[in-house]
């Protein structure tokens, strides 16, 4: 589980809900349907007038991204295998490098391994890698793409819930208490639009950002290391050209592990 998004989310409702009793108001009043109804539903139909049918399909597993941990391949670990490839190209040649793609489960790694495998130009694995990852960054463009239209409309609907709450509020003016209750339950609607757009919408489009340029990092790691492997390079340069992908910090404990051994 992703825990900073779980986190997020609380701590959101929690700061919201406290500073909504230090305040003096009544947490009963966010209990609105009609507001939930104009805010959540009403942005959803925004959403399915802005993109394909398709596309709205995709949400649950954009939701699932942003509450699970990603899940990719160490950098540390990624070092270690291209140096230890490297080392048994040397020895053996590309050829035996086959023998080796069973234990690789990410398919962009495994796939270009096999190209160079299969002796095809270098220029021609780059060119299929980087418009992998091209392909893969529109994909994920087009998901964030979604929140952010989402974070969008959800305040300018908060406006309308609010609009439509106080048109019904009109109709209380003899009743001077029905009247304050019914234009506080009016600005509910505008409460959930601007939580919902600026707490919830905007930022998990920028965590899902986040993440994709995590996994092209990654993959930009997985190209250099491939193309390295397809030159012939010894295992010390491949490792040089490999580490500036890993953070200082782990940099820190790779040099410590290697001088223990």
């Amino acid at each position: 589980m992703e825990k900073s998004t779980v986190l997020g989310m609380l701590v959101g409702v929690v700061a919201i809900s406290v500073g909504m009793v230090l305040k003096g108001a009544n947490l009963s009043i966010l209990l609105n349907y009609a507001a939930i109804m104009i805010i959540f539903v009403g942005t959803l139909a925004s959403l399915l007038n802005a993109f394909p049918l398709a596309q709205i399909k995709k949400l649950p597993v954009l939701f699932k991204l942003l509450f699970k941990e990603q899940q990719l391949m160490p950098r540390t670990e990624l070092l270690k295998l291209f140096v230890e490839m490297a080392q048994t190209a040397r020895r053996e040649g590309l050829l035996a490098l086959e023998g080796r793609l069973e234990e690789i489960s990410d398919p962009f790694l495994r796939n270009g391994l096999m190209m160079v495998v299969d002796g095809m130009d270098t220029e021609l694995i780059r060119d299929v890698l980087e418009a992998e990852i091209e392909l893969m960054q529109e994909r994920h463009s087009k998901g964030a793409l979604m929140f952010t239209q989402a974070g969008t409309y959800a305040p300018t609907l908060g406006v309308l819930g609010a609009v439509v709450g106080l048109i019904a509020a009109l109709g209380n003016l003899d009743d001077i208490e029905k009247l304050g209750h019914s234009i506080a339950a009016a600005f509910v609607a505008t409460l959930f639009g601007i939580f919902s757009g600026y707490v919830m919408w905007h930022p998990f489009a920028n965590k899902l950002k986040f993440l994709s340029k995590n996994e092209v990092e990654l993959k930009r790691m997985m190209i250099e290391g491939i193309l390295s492997l397809q030159a012939g390079e010894s295992p010390n340069a491949l490792e040089a050209k490999l580490v500036v992908f890993i953070p200082q910090s782990e940099r820190a404990s790779l040099k410590e592990k290697r001088e223990e051994k």
